[in-house]
């Protein structure tokens, strides 16, 4: 009896020793992604070549990511770093006929991240993904499932409050770049959630416009915005309420979609409850006379009769979903397997977020067909008034 052939495997350059990067670093080393392996390790800060040589001694270090790129120790690259670096790295690599992972957001500004998507898109022969690693979270899953399916009907109304991203001052004193416009690109919005503005339109689609108000500094002493309370449109008639802040230190993190056959509440983006409707939500009323409506009333109405309801919960193992992207990224280099997320979606995050800002700038309701340019004018103006880092010209 011969031994088994050993598993093809990925060498994945991690750029960014971060705390993304280095929680990366250690579930490839764990075994988590059986089909990777760290090829190579870069970041600017020379700590991290200390830290690397420590924890990781075999595998090479570079600070620089370009010299990383053209090693050829690596198949593949993640991008851990500042969101405004994800697009051009991202390209560095795909020129260099290397597979590019792009860390959430793919960027800060539509533009920038089409720029990256038409580069990718010469070059089909390699894999390019996106870590949006909740597309793996089994109940979101389920979740999309069921709204495709048509089993809560037609959506009428979305709503997600997700303020439990407390952060003190501390967590923005800690780096120069950190809540800048210049150095991150914003707040709340591109850092703490991307994931559920993703999650919010792959669910629900996404809308037609939006109106904002957003507090910039409102509870910190940051120039970038901490809290958020959007109105989607989707049109005919059909809405979305969006609601995040990190200055509330209990928090929320609660998602409701209201079909016309039914309803699906998510508390905690654990527990899922979901109703659906023995018939069309105007069919039952139609069919009801005043004996039914005193029976409502005085709660006689036999629940059961109306909709039937279901709760639907997954156990979530640490770090399960963030190295279950590593390694579908990983399977769609070796054989094909289709990505959980294509780096392409990347741009319909950064585009929300963008409507959102330029309508908090305006005072107008924004379209998500937006103009790009007036987007990075105006968040150029804001850039320049920092006076830390450089205007984007692109």
């Amino acid at each position: 009896m011969t031994d088994a052939a050993p598993t093809a495997q990925v060498r994945l350059g991690i750029i960014g020793l971060g705390a993304q990067g280095s929680m990366y670093a250690k579930f490839i080393a764990d075994g988590l992604v059986p089909n990777m392996v760290i090829g190579a390790i870069a970041d600017i800060d020379p700590a991290k070549a200390d830290v690397a040589a420590s924890v990781y001694p075999d595998v090479p270090f570079f600070d620089d990511y370009v010299a990383l790129l053209d090693s050829g120790t690596v198949d593949a690259v993640i991008t851990t770093v500042p969101h405004f670096l994800h697009p051009e790295m991202g390209i560095a690599a795909l020129s260099r006929d290397i597979h590019a992972l792009v860390e959430k957001p793919a960027g800060v500004y539509t533009k920038q991240v089409a720029e990256l998507n038409a580069f990718a898109a010469t070059k089909p022969e390699l894999s390019f993904g996106i870590m949006f690693n909740q597309r793996n979270n089994p109940l979101y899953i389920r979740l999309k499932e069921i709204v495709e399916n048509g089993e809560i009907g037609n959506i009428l109304r979305s709503n997600w409050i997700i303020t439990n991203w407390w952060r003190p001052q501390g967590y923005y004193d800690q780096s120069e770049w950190r809540a800048t416009w210049g150095g991150e690109g914003g707040g709340v919005l591109v850092n703490q959630a991307p994931h559920q503005l993703d999650l919010w339109q792959w669910i629900c689609g996404a809308p037609k416009s939006v109106y904002a108000k957003v507090a910039y500094g409102f509870r910190r002493d940051i120039a970038v915005e901490d809290e958020v309370t959007v109105l989607a449109d989707y049109g005919n008639g059909v809405t979305g309420v969006f609601v995040t802040a990190t200055h509330d230190l209990i928090g929320t993190d609660r998602f409701e979609i209201l079909g016309d056959q039914g309803k699906i509440v998510v508390e905690n983006s654990k527990v899922a409850t979901v109703s659906r409707l023995t018939k069309p939500e105007r069919e039952l009323s139609a069919e009801m006379d005043m004996d039914d409506v005193m029976k409502l009333f005085t709660g006689q109405l036999d629940k059961d009769e109306l909709y039937s309801q279901e709760t639907i919960e997954f156990d979530s193992v640490w770090g399960a979903q963030h190295s279950g992207v590593l390694a579908n990224f990983a399977a769609n280099i070796l054989d094909g397997t289709p990505l959980l997320a294509a780096g392409t979606d990347g741009i319909k995050g950064v585009r929300l977020a963008n409507a959102i800002h330029l309508s908090s700038w305006t005072g107008a309701e924004v379209s998500l067909d937006f103009d790009e340019d007036e987007f990075l004018a105006e968040l150029n103006d804001r850039i320049r008034d920092e006076g830390k880092f450089p205007e984007r010209a692109v």
